[in-house]
């Protein structure tokens, strides 16, 4: 069976496992900027990893690399058993669904309400009405959103367009939710009740992926802590207290 076809069966039947395996990963630019430096490390399905690191680290970069978004320039990004770099273009899109995705800004449609921004993940996937009018309470009851379903991103506080945000990148069942800076705009109280909800996500047995440069909401969920410093990986710990 050509190479192809077996990578989209596997998309398709969801038999990957939440394994990534980075090995002896660099990024570099055509400027000669080298963005990540000989990094290697083990994620495990069900795991919840936090990647720490000042801003122009390489945080971002080495998530992306993850989600396919951009390729390394050495080295090897698995998931599963499956080098993603030798993934065709037209399979991409299959292989994303493993991925929800949370950035920094919520991304929300300004023009959808709350219930039709979560609702548009699972349109855009061609599901059906029945399953999307089932599912998309369910999740916004999950997120604390229930009250707020009729609401247009500009109504409601960050803490709960974030909120948003995260129901709209689980609510296809990603095996890997991956969560880039989720809380730099947020205040201490929405900070943490989106932890708390990373935490549950967690606890459904989604693979997380944060990365953060606050050390403080690390050190109290007590998490696998990953250090990125100048590109390199200089610490990885099976749990905090972060040692910066």
């Amino acid at each position: 069976m050509r190479f192809d076809i077996v990578m989209l069966y596997y998309f398709l039947v969801g038999r990957f496992m939440s394994f990534i395996r980075f090995e002896n990963v660099s990024k570099s630019y055509a400027q000669g900027a080298i963005i990540l430096d000989d990094i290697s490390f083990d994620i495990d399905q069900g795991e919840f990893v936090t990647i720490i690191g000042a801003s122009g680290v390489g945080k971002s970069t080495l998530l992306r690399l993850i989600y396919a978004e951009q390729k390394a320039s050495s080295g090897r990004v698995l998931f599963g058993d499956k080098d993603i770099s030798l993934i065709k273009k037209k399979l991409l899109p299959f292989y994303r669904r493993n991925f929800g995705t949370v950035f920094q800004d919520s991304k929300l449609l300004e023009n959808k309400t709350i219930y039709e921004n979560v609702a548009y993940a699972l349109e855009v996937q061609g599901k059906g009405n029945a399953q999307i009018e089932e599912e998309v309470p369910k999740i916004l009851e999950i997120v604390g959103l229930s009250h707020q379903y009729d609401k247009y991103p500009h109504q409601v506080s960050g803490g709960e367009a974030q909120r948003a945000s995260l129901a709209r990148a689980v609510i296809h069942r990603p095996r890997v939710l991956v969560a880039d800076e989720p809380t730099g705009n947020l205040d201490p109280d929405a900070t943490w009740n989106i932890m708390q909800l990373l935490l549950k996500i967690n606890e459904f047995g989604t693979t997380v992926i944060l990365a953060t440069h606050d050390t403080q909401t690390v050190d109290h969920i007590n998490r696998r802590v990953m250090v990125i410093q100048e590109g390199r990986l200089v610490s990885d710990k099976a749990q905090s207290k972060y040692a910066g």
